[in-house]
């Protein structure tokens, strides 16, 4: 069977659950989004207009209210999905300046409202995208990928490792969603031929296994790198407009890259006993993997040139703090006090690495249509709704309320954070889940981090991440198996980021 450029399965015996990507949404998702577009006006008003504590805080006037209400509207529309994700990111522009949110005029609420579109971690997560796009047109993140699972083994329970591992080494450096596209047509590939070897038997259980790893180890391998997942580049923003913390690609790898070598195991361990129950003996999956590297030959110009020019870009990320020390004054001589930060570099380096693939000729324009360019837009609003809640005075009152949280002991805000966050993001979105947690958590280093961690740990329900919703449509996947394997799993991710943070993260950080 072949294997380059097969397109995902979507169906099969069996399958159900969400609608297939371009098919219109059924009557259920229809109707949540309509009481969202309803909803969301309606808590606005209320918020924005009826008298409470958000309107007498000295010094503020309105304002802390109508930031609130902004922020509950983007909220209702993100959850629910009422208008397009990238339409609810842009409503700062619009209802910041028109309410005086930052209290500095039309004209300058306008220009505060419109500079985190412009920040330097939005360039970066579009230099990162470009980067992802040249190697899924060439193929290297498929090789890349085959190589891995071939390396580790074929037998049953060291292919299913592999799968886990593959998957989670690609998404690392491209979306979750194009990682889990690429490696489940591999997957069925893998069963198809294992079903064949045996007589045609359907593996239940086992195929549930490989599927499920595929969208689990696309959601935690986003975590390793800060160009893995728009729920990083979050994380990373708001410490350094909000905190003034800047985190550094290699200081987020040093903690992101760990905790997915650490929870990948874990992963690996529940998926195998559900897929040992009717596993096939052998190293039958040996062929499928040398029949697909051998269709996709040997390694092309174009794929020395993509691989040259990743590797360039991840070095020059990875040792930004020393070449950024050394243009630190030329930077601030040449421009007037320029404060050159690791965001600047490291989007510099996004952006030169992509300039360099669009020059050469190595990503095309017809590469450059796939590419998810709503996530900048998302990004950006995630970052003005953050500089509304701070400008607004909204920030101060939330501190405020959540005193008693920030009074636990760091374990317990840990925790707790972890917690909240892997439960939101159950019935939520990541980049919702994190811009609502981010903004609400105790502005404490290690306590973001864990709930940045949550914010990619959802393995319980089709509908929590495009991952889990892909899979769900290969027809090896049950909903109560999903449900039942994805609630020990987001347990065990509450308890292994709790613990982390605790013992690492906040040293590291």
């Amino acid at each position: 069977m072949s294997l380059a450029g097969s397109p995902p399965s979507q169906g099969g015996a069996g399958a159900s659950g969400p609608a297939p990507a371009g098919q219109a949404p059924g009557a259920a998702e229809l109707a949540w989004r309509r009481f969202g577009l309803v909803l969301g006006p309606l808590v606005f008003a209320a918020v924005a207009l009826i008298p409470s504590g958000l309107h007498r805080i000295e010094g503020m006037g309105d304002r802390p209210a109508y930031a609130a209400a902004v922020a509950a509207l983007m909220a209702i529309w993100w959850f629910t999905e009422a208008v397009p994700i990238a339409l609810t990111a842009c409503l700062p522009l619009l209802l910041y300046p028109l309410l005086g949110v930052f209290g500095a005029g039309r004209g300058g609420d306008l220009t505060r409202s419109a500079a985190p579109y412009a920040d330097a971690y939005v360039f970066l997560f579009m230099g990162g995208m470009l980067i992802g796009a040249a190697m899924e047109q060439c193929g290297l993140h498929r090789r890349v990928a085959l190589h891995i699972m071939r390396a580790i083994g074929t037998e049953p329970r060291r292919l299913l490792l592999g799968m886990l591992v593959a998957t989670a080494a690609v998404s690392m450096w491209i979306s979750n969603t194009a990682t889990a596209v690429m490696m489940l047509p591999i997957g069925m590939a893998l069963l198809s031929e294992l079903e064949a070897a045996g007589g045609g038997k359907r593996l239940s259980h086992f195929g549930c296994a490989v599927m499920l790893s595929v969208a689990y180890a696309a959601n935690v391998g986003g975590i390793g790198t800060k160009i893995g997942t728009g729920t990083n580049s979050v994380f990373a923003g708001f410490l350094s407009e909000k905190l003034g913390y800047d985190l550094g690609f290699l200081r987020y790898m040093a903690v992101g890259a760990p905790f997915v070598v650490l929870f990948l195991p874990v992963v690996w361990w529940v998926l195998w006993r559900v897929g040992r129950q009717d596993a096939p003996e052998g190293a039958r999956g040996r062929d499928v993997l040398d029949r697909a590297l051998s269709e996709l030959g040997p390694m092309k110009g174009r794929e020395r040139a993509v691989a040259a020019v990743f590797l360039s870009a991840a070095a020059l990320w990875i040792a930004g703090e020393p070449i950024r020390g050394a243009l630190l004054p030329h930077a601030m001589r040449l421009l007037d006090g320029f404060r050159l930060q690791g965001k600047h570099w490291e989007a510099a380096v996004a952006l030169l690495a992509a300039l360099v693939l669009l020059s050469s000729g190595t990503l095309t324009l017809r590469a450059l249509r796939k590419v998810p360019w709503g996530t900048l837009v998302l990004l950006g609003g995630s970052f003005a709704l953050a500089a509304g809640i701070e400008g607004s005075g909204l920030s101060a009152w939330l501190a405020l309320k959540l005193s008693p949280v920030a009074a636990l002991p760091l374990w317990a805000q840990l925790f707790l954070a972890s917690g909240a966050t892997v439960a939101l993001s159950a019935v939520a979105s990541n980049t919702a889940t994190i811009n609502v947690m981010l903004n609400l958590l105790p502005r404490s280093v290690p306590v973001l981090a864990a709930s940045a961690l949550g914010a990619s740990c959802d393995f319980a329900l089709p509908a929590g991440t495009p991952p889990n919703a892909i899979v769900f449509g290969s027809g090896y996947v049950r909903l109560p198996i999903m449900m039942r394997v994805g609630v020990v799993l987001d347990a065990l991710a509450v308890a292994a980021i709790g613990t982390f943070t605790f013992v690492y993260v906040r040293w590291v950080l």
